[in-house]
């Protein structure tokens, strides 16, 4: 069997590193491959990788972009580097995560599509998950279910707060990412929902 300290995670344009938290508290070899230190282009993986999680810049893919707007090429070359590390690792699972959207016509049907406020965390944005992976359960069916909700802003005629339309300074109203320290509004859009990523960790040792 192999040693925790020995099971390699890769996160791929990890940002935050919010996916992989829950793997290096418990003691993983997490290894965050992220710009500006690294560009998943140019990186070469380490043997004997346990598990690739990826989440490249969901920029192109986006609805909230116009068709015109749109750089598919440039989008899908950061997917495909990540699809290339993990087709030379051979890991146990992996991951390809992007919010709902256009790479859907490029990687076929997803794994699993979530919502964050299934595990937990109360607010929406609708998210693909490609992969081989164990699916986590969700904590609840409906969003009248889920406890603990911040006063964050919602759009008019909407009931659960949408993440895309937040900017950073929500950060501060939301005790679960103050781990996180994002520069951008982008990156911090981009940050996985912690109640995801401790789930995805549970169902995924």
């Amino acid at each position: 069997m192999i040693k925790i300290e020995n099971k390699c995670i890769l996160d791929l344009c990890g940002g935050s590193g919010s996916w992989s938290r829950p793997y290096k508290a418990a003691g993983y070899d997490v290894r965050l491959i992220t710009l500006p230190e690294y560009d998943v282009r140019y990186y070469s993986p380490p043997k004997n990788v346990y598990g690739v999680l990826a989440a490249p810049p969901c920029t192109e893919f986006t609805p909230l972009k116009t068709e015109q707007l749109r750089d598919i090429d440039k989008g899908l070359e950061i997917v495909y580097a990540c699809i290339n590390i993990i087709n030379k690792c051979k890991p146990q699972f992996w991951a390809v995560e992007n919010p709902t959207g256009k790479l859907r016509e490029y990687l076929g049907k997803p794994r699993l599509t979530f919502q964050p406020w299934q595990y937990g965390d109360p607010w929406s944005k609708r998210t693909d998950i490609w992969g081989e992976f164990n699916v986590p359960n969700p904590l609840y069916s409906t969003w009248e279910q889920v406890p603990n909700k911040l006063p964050l802003y919602t759009r008019p005629g909407r009931k659960i707060p949408g993440f895309n339309y937040l900017h950073k300074r929500s950060i501060n109203e939301i005790p679960q990412l103050q781990f996180a320290s994002p520069k951008t509004d982008g990156d911090f859009r981009s940050i996985t929902p912690p109640g995801f990523a401790n789930a995805f960790f549970e169902a995924n040792r």
